[in-house]
Formats: C-alpha cells, structure tokens, sequence
C-alpha cells in the first residue's frame, strides 16, 4: 500500500475498502508481535513502519522466524503523517482486519441449553463510546472464555482509540460484528440482562445464561427485545446514591461474578 492510503485508515471506511487496521505505539506493538511469535497464521501479513530509531528495537524483538510480519523504514515526517497522535513514538503496524462476518453469514446452528459450555456470549446494543468498548476488551481478554458480539450501529472496534484502550487485548477476543439483535433468539435460547430490579448477580442462577445483553450508554436494550427474547433481569447490588453504573464498569462486574 502507499503511504497515503495507509494514513486512510484511520478512517474506517477505508479500513473496510482495503481490509487494514492500525496499530501504534510501543506496547501495542509489542504485544502484537508477542501474538504473531506464538500464532503468526491468526494474523496474516503485517506491515511496521518505523522511524530509524525504532528499527534496532523491532530487531531485538522479532524473531526471524516470523514470515508474515515485514518492517519497512519511515522519516520522522512520514511517520507524523501516518499517525494520529500529536507525539508518534515512530511505530505503527498495518494488520489485517480478522475475518469478522455477522451471524447471518455464518451456519445457522442454534446452541442448545443442553450442552454445557464453558464459554459466555456478552451482547453490546450500539455501544458509542470507544473507551468503553477498549475497556470491556481488556476485561474479557483478562477473563477469557468469553465471545463479544456487537450490534449493527456499534462504534468500530478498530478504531484507534478503541485499539488503544484496549492494551492489546484486541488481538485476544474473539469478536462477531453487526449481529443484529433481532437474530439472537435464532442461535441462544436463554438470556440475561441489568435493570435496576432484577434478581442480585450473586445469586447461582446468574451463572445459568449463554448471552448476556448490556445496552447503549444512553437508551439501554430496547424493551421489546428483552420480551421478544424472554431476557432474565438481574441487578448489581449498590449502594442507592446514584442510579445507574458506566457501561464499561457493569460488563467488568458481570465478567468476573460469571467467572469466579
């Protein structure tokens, strides 16, 4: 790619046109280098640009053994250009977008509440706010055993910001998107969702459900659905002061009570 249609994709129709995402900084890269040293095929090809005082700094860090990753020297100036931050550290990886396809796509199998499984489906509805979105990756990467499937109208999960905030836990989530809501009662057959007066998440039953609905910061899940989809409410037991939880904070809650 040339270098100004690498700096388009900091937009994210361009980075559905050409199939990149953007990685920068130094921990990020690091940890992507980490994935692509242990599992180089759940990447594809990767590109680093860096400025010439980052390039004995890859070399130190990447094994020569990995084929799909090339590093390709940048001025100071054309790293300026491809970044989006006001002080680049001068590194950037260009990665493939994952082969992320919406559940229409895929082979329609339902999941039987008969068959156990360890793994848990966390559904966002049009979650806006990247730092959210980041926040809620580290959180389930941390965690694991946990799918997150996003909703048409959600905010891309590669956007810079989201990739940032999420400290690399990006390349360690496995993510489905524009799942549409409607189409959750096709593959799922139990669900649970937060409302103010809902059973307590400590309760052993909260443990029982495949998906697990959370809302847009402002609007919630949509009413409808939850009955359509005979949604389960429970509660985070607090303190009555204020009335409502950060999105971001009630998934971090929800994930380890699920998982402990």
């Amino acid at each position: 790619m040339k270098l100004s249609d690498v700096k388009k994709l900091h937009q994210k129709k361009f980075r559905t046109q050409f199939g990149f995402y953007l990685v920068e900084g130094e921990h990020l890269v690091l940890e992507l280098i980490n994935v692509a040293q242990h599992d180089s095929s759940t990447l594809g090809d990767i590109t680093l640009y860096v400025t010439a005082e980052y390039e004995a700094w890859v070399k130190e860090r990447l094994d020569s053994s990995v084929s799909n990753m090339k590093v390709e020297t940048v001025s100071s100036q054309q790293m300026q250009q491809l970044s989006d931050t006001k002080s680049p550290q001068g590194i950037i990886a260009r990665v493939p977008l994952p082969n992320s396809v919406s559940y229409s796509e895929r082979s329609q199998t339902s999941i039987s509440a008969n068959k156990p499984s360890t793994e848990k489906y966390i559904y966002l509805y049009e979650v806006q706010d990247p730092g959210n979105l980041g926040t809620i990756l580290r959180t389930l990467a941390w965690f694991g055993d946990f799918t997150l499937l996003l909703s048409p109208n959600s905010v891309d999960p590669y956007n810079s910001k989201v990739v940032r905030s999420s400290m690399g836990a990006i390349f360690h989530v496995n993510m489905e998107l524009n799942v549409a809501l409607e189409s959750l009662g096709e593959r799922f057959e139990r669900f649970a969702f937060l409302d103010m007066d809902g059973s307590n998440i400590t309760s052993n039953t909260f443990g029982d459900y495949q998906c697990y609905l959370f809302g847009n910061e402002a609007r919630g899940v949509p009413v409808d659905a939850l009955s359509q989809l005979n949604a389960t409410a429970y509660t985070i037991a607090g303190s009555g002061k204020i009335d409502s939880l950060n999105l971001a904070s009630a998934v971090n809650i929800c994930a380890y009570e699920l998982t402990r």
